[in-house]
């Protein structure tokens, strides 16, 4: 340990505002400790610690915090069956069966009280982990009915004191002015019809106006470290999600961008939403204290709107491991998919031979038991319907084939099955409207010793659900990508082997039936306009950011163009402009450009160490189709109203780009002639420190010439004659 000494203030040493001389003449303490040798970043304070400075992710003001007692993970069960002694514990046996199936009762966590005769009062403690399994417990148990006679009646230990502690006289709360909030989908109102994005380089996060008339992107918000890791749009585009060392929280509105809500999960790595915004998933991983277990694993669903915990997943890495494509430390993400449509109704996911769905009304299983479904590896949501496709790979050392399946969620009916044999793998995507599914899958060829690639197309609205075979034309073609339009009924797939792949296009009306084929395309991605029609064709990353604009209606190209290590695409939820972004997996040419739909290069805009790009979504239309067929049939009017406002405001920001040039040049001027003036006051004393010599005009200067000659360089070579010498 450093020596602690008791030194006298350095003559330098500045005293804070506000102290009087005899506080200066206090001696400091001073620590002998080098410190270019101390690793700060090691330095941990005790908890809740804050050393009087004020995390940049807190408030400004001061928020009061409730304290517990300590009893938050306690519950108390009332309306137990009365038991004899030597029933005792075949009751206890039963409430540690029932409650410990909602989270883990602590050791002697489980009391029920007697009286002196031997007999249990009908009540019990049961103290769990966490508050969170006490809290599920209640939502769960209370009115759960064990027989006739007894009906669970389960109330949190803490509620005992927080009724204690009401008064016997009744007073009545005060009533707070009322003060509305900000609209928070105000943003869709906007006048010029723009959309906003956000944008994470540094520890800087800002989000813009998209104002491609004028060639720029508009200002809205700035924060510097506002987010820890990442930040995420809400589905519908309400909610802006950050994340923090204490959990998540999300910011609202047009300008303003306030905070929500907060959702207390420590150490969280990954969020997720509903489609409806109504619940968040977040999730969290802890290493653990022994090398040889596996790492532990936390998910939450909460309330968006109230912030509250609803259920609570706890396990191992590899309780969460199947399925999924993509995610963190072993886990696939999102661990939980969501049923289509916006009512946020089903979740689910996968486990060992079956899928557990559960309902957001209970947070509980559907009909209290998974799905058992034998060898399940893979499964996905309708993006509009309760509708689950699954796979299943072959089994029985290849005598059971493979299948995929569409089951109805809750009925859990088999609406459709296909039996799939020799199959070497197999992919799912649906369209976006939930008509058609196109299962890709890979089968070995006879000899075993290479795949080719076929498609499985289901009209899932169609009566019966028909399914239609696609094979390419060169069945041993690599799919390096596919994609479906939205809304639409075409799809488009990258196919081939070599640096130039082709790029097909399909229609399903009718029969599938193939549009065209692009020969050799420096492509490895596909991007669809959400409106459809439109698709930009991307050969991003070892590709170097080339880029093809196609009118699939048309079946032309509308441009080419290239953002040098372009990484990452995406479509504003109009469907009008895009952007291309180059993120800090290259070190060089970090930022973003803004493109029209017709490949018109708009603006771009430099950062270093850019990280993310993502449009505001925007929910889906609530106009008819008929409304919108009206629309297009009468877009010429409508657009001629846009014209002329476009116009007004190019003219109104030419005024004042004219107007700003005008008062620069009135200043310049001012400025010359306020130097001028103090010349002329100053001529005389010039003309007698020069002896009466004038030395204000030009004529009495004489130019001359001044030629220096400086070598730069100078560099010698041998220069050969043409042959070479030989012994």
């Amino acid at each position: 340990m450093a020596d602690v000494q008791v030194a006298p203030p350095a003559p330098h040493t500045m005293v804070p505002p506000g102290m009087d001389g005899e506080e200066e003449q206090q001696p400091r303490i001073q620590l002998n400790i080098d410190w270019g040798n101390v690793d700060l970043d090691s330095i941990v304070l005790p908890p809740g610690e804050d050393m009087g400075i004020k995390s940049d992710d807190e408030e400004e003001e001061e928020e009061t915090l409730e304290t517990d007692t300590g009893f938050g993970n306690v519950i108390i069960v009332d309306n137990l069956p009365v038991v004899a002694t030597e029933k005792y514990e075949k009751l206890e046996g039963v409430i540690r069966k029932i409650f410990g199936q909602i989270g883990v009762i602590t050791t002697n966590g489980l009391m029920m009280p007697r009286d002196e005769s031997g007999k249990t009062k009908g009540y019990a403690f049961i103290e769990y982990s966490t508050p969170q399994e006490a809290q599920t417990a209640r939502e769960q148990t209370n009115g759960y009915k064990l027989d006739r006679s007894h009906v669970f009646v389960v109330n949190m230990f803490d509620d005992y004191d927080k009724y204690m502690r009401v008064p016997d006289e009744w007073n009545s709360p005060e009533i707070k002015p009322y003060t509305p909030g900000e609209n928070l989908v105000a943003w869709l109102t906007d006048d010029r019809g723009r959309d906003q994005f956000v944008i994470r380089f540094g520890s800087e996060t800002e989000v813009y106006w998209n104002n491609a008339s004028q060639g720029k992107p508009d200002p809205v918000y700035h924060r510097s470290f506002w987010t820890e890791s990442f930040v995420q749009w809400s589905p519908l585009g309400t909610y802006l999600a950050t994340i923090h060392r204490q959990g998540a929280a999300v910011w609202g509105g047009e300008k303003s961008f306030n905070r929500l809500m907060r959702y207390i999960h420590p150490q969280v790595k990954l969020i997720d939403f509903s489609p409806g915004e109504k619940f968040m998933v977040t999730y969290s991983s802890h290493e653990p204290s022994n090398p040889r277990d596996t790492q532990r694993v936390t998910l939450m669903v909460f309330d968006v709107r109230s912030g509250k915990v609803l259920r609570e997943f706890k396990g191992s890495a590899d309780d969460f491991a199947t399925g999924g494509t993509g995610g963190i430390a072993g886990v696939s993400w999102p661990v939980f998919r969501w049923a289509g449509g916006r009512d946020d109704k089903y979740f689910a996911r996968i486990g060992k031979n079956a899928i557990s769905v559960y309902e957001t009304e209970t947070m509980g299983l559907l009909d209290k038991k998974s799905l058992k479904v034998e060898n399940v590896v893979d499964f996905c949501w309708s993006p509009t319907d309760p509708l689950l496709s699954l796979f299943v790979p072959e089994g029985g050392g290849g005598n059971q084939p493979a299948r995929v399946s569409l089951v109805s969620i809750p009925s859990r009916e088999e609406l459709r099955q296909k039996n799939l044999f020799s199959v070497s793998d197999c992919k799912m995507y649906w369209q976006s409207n939930g008509e058609y599914l196109a299962v890709k899958v890979d089968r070995y060829t006879k000899t075993k010793k290479s795949t080719y690639t076929g498609f499985e197309l289901f009209r899932v609205k169609e009566r019966d659900i028909p399914i239609e075979v696609l094979e390419l034309e060169n069945k041993n073609d690599k799919i390096v990508a596919f994609a479906w339009e939205p809304k639409g009924h075409r799809f488009a797939i990258i196919h081939g082997d070599g640096p130039r792949p082709d790029i097909s296009f399909y229609s399903m009306k009718g029969r599938v039936t193939k549009l065209t084929t692009l020969k050799g395309r420096q492509a490895n991605a596909l991007y669809w306009s959400p409106l459809g029609r439109f698709i930009i064709l991307a050969g991003l990353k070892a590709y170097n950011g080339q880029l093809e604009f196609y009118n699939v209606d048309d079946l032309e190209t509308m441009a080419t163009a290239e953002h040098f290590m372009a990484t990452d695409v995406d479509w504003d939820p109009t469907g009008r402009f895009c952007s291309t972004s180059v993120t800090s997996v290259h070190q060089m040419e970090n930022g973003f450009n803004i493109w029209s739909f017709q490949g018109k290069l708009l603006y771009r805009l430099p950062r270093d160490r850019f990280f993310q790009f993502l449009w505001r979504p925007r929910p889906p239309t609530l106009l008819t189709l008929e409304d919108e067929a009206e629309i297009a049939k009468n877009l010429r009017k409508y657009s001629k109203k846009y014209e002329a406002d476009d116009l007004a405001r190019s003219l109104e920001g030419t005024e004042r780009d004219t107007e700003n040039r005008r008062k620069l040049v009135d200043e310049w001027k001012a400025w010359v002639a306020q130097w001028k003036a103090a010349q002329e006051e100053e001529s005389e004393e010039r003309l007698m420190l020069r002896d009466g010599v004038p030395s204000d005009t030009e004529e009495d200067y004489e130019a001359e010439e001044v030629e220096v000659e400086e070598i730069i360089n100078i560099e010698e070579e041998v220069v050969g004659y043409g042959f070479e010498q030989t012994d």
